[in-house]
């Protein structure tokens, strides 16, 4: 077959699979396996088992379920609540003020979780009863939940960027210094909209009373907000702390978060053998689902590239004669595209060995390049029919809340996501100024 038929073959044969409901590992998977047979007959096999065992040999990829386990017992531990509860008496006496609680909250929670599961459920669960008791539009409230719960994937310790530095074979503690800035921007882009969605629209956000914020005085708050904070941000600094100074790699650095984590649950006096169980469970089946999606794209890509389709794709886009620009606006909205219909993973997986060669080859800071694909990313979390954040939120949600409330709500999120994408584009320092500052 030439190359040209193995890449179309393959990418119909994808969405096939996809559009047929079958899980995308198997998909990746079974059509490496068809082509790769056609292609070499049962060589290939020898192929995915060394492709399998590199995945497994992969010590970066520790970070994976060490990462996850410190998610799962901050889930335990109450951080959330603690900071969320802090949060909301902090900024009630703004419109819009527990809508930008739970922004900060998802914030800080990222930099603790790097998965949006966690966040988008966690939130939804504890602000969902707050925004309907005070009368809150039900698309404000969906929307701010699942955009602030998606910075979970971007925002250092975020197991996306420790799958990106595998593929790329960057440096991880360059990706995540590369990250903060631009997740502080998406964070900062959402709260100014609440702002001024409420000034426009008040009702849509509305403050709390002035016997609720008086039932919290001054003192009592400065010190709820110290209790609050500080433990989040020991754990913070510990974790990407020990990355940037040097002093641990991200898989070390992984093992101190899932330490501290535990700490945290003692100190909150949330620890339980039952929720230790359910901890080490979750981390299992999220772990096994990431590195099993990893392998089945790793035959596909082999394949893929073997065979080379990537060189039909890489000559197709250049081909195109958009310039630098124009083929990095490609791939964004091939990107932008795929996300509606895959998640990251794959996406990661299908992408990196097409458009790394494709970015080299244009003169393209490869650090800047994949966190900025990292950024456009953040869009395949809202944008249906398969965003992930919108199943997580509905899932928990009241049945008061419409599905409509929580697609048209995320709509203006991920409009705000493109003008992230757009100002580290402009200002491309926004990604490289911390790397080059943190890491040497």
């Amino acid at each position: 077959m030439s190359p040209e038929t193995v890449a179309i073959g393959m990418f119909v044969s994808l969405l096939v699979g996809l559009f047929m409901g079958r899980e995308l590992a198997f998909v990746l998977g079974g059509i490496a396996v068809i082509f790769g047979y056609l292609a070499w007959g049962p060589s290939c096999f020898y192929m995915f088992l060394n492709r399998a065992w590199g995945m497994m040999d992969n010590y970066i990829l520790v970070c994976i379920p060490l990462f996850i386990f410190m998610a799962q017992l901050l889930d335990q531990s109450g951080v959330a609540e603690e900071l969320f509860d802090t949060m909301r008496y902090l900024f009630g006496p703004v419109r819009g003020g527990i809508a930008i609680a739970v922004v900060i909250v998802s914030t800080l929670f990222g930099a603790c979780t790097g998965i949006i599961g966690a966040s988008v459920v966690t939130m939804g669960l504890l602000s969902l009863p707050i925004f309907m008791k005070y009368n809150y539009n039900m698309r404000l409230a969906c929307g701010c939940i699942c955009a602030g719960g998606t910075l979970g994937i971007l925002i250092p310790p975020s197991i996306m960027l420790v799958v990106m530095a595998d593929q790329s074979a960057l440096s991880l503690g360059k990706l995540f210094a590369g990250a903060v800035v631009p997740g502080l921007i998406l964070s900062g882009l959402y709260i100014s909209y609440i702002l001024l969605r409420c000034l426009i629209k008040p009702q849509d956000g509305p403050a709390l009373s002035k016997e609720e914020r008086a039932a919290m005085p001054m003192g009592r708050l400065a010190l709820k907000v110290l209790k609050s904070l500080v433990p989040p941000m020991i754990l913070i600094l510990g974790v990407l702390g020990s990355i940037f100074t040097g002093v641990a790699t991200p898989t070390e650095a992984a093992g101190v978060g899932a330490v501290l984590a535990f700490l945290m649950t003692l100190a909150y006096r949330r620890f339980t053998w039952n929720g230790l169980y359910i901890s080490v469970v979750n981390t299992a089946k999220t772990s096994s689902m990431v590195i099993i999606i990893l392998v089945g794209a790793a035959c596909f890509s082999s394949v893929f590239m073997g065979s080379g389709g990537g060189d039909v794709v890489k000559d197709f886009i250049l081909g195109l004669g958009w310039g630098k620009w124009g083929t990095y606006f490609i791939m964004m909205v091939i990107l932008f595209f795929l996300g509606m219909f895959l998640d990251w993973i794959g996406i990661i997986m299908i992408t990196f060995p097409l458009f790394l060669p494709i970015a080299k080859e244009l003169g393209f800071d490869l650090v800047w390049f994949v966190v900025s694909i990292a950024v456009m990313l953040q869009d395949s979390f809202m944008t249906p029919p398969f965003g992930y954040a919108l199943f997580y939120l509905r899932g928990v949600a009241p049945p008061e809340v419409k599905t409509s409330d929580i697609i048209i709500g995320g709509f203006p999120f991920w409009r705000l996501m493109e003008v992230g994408l757009f100002i580290v584009v402009v200002w491309p320092q926004t990604i490289l100024w911390l790397p080059s500052v943190l890491v040497k």
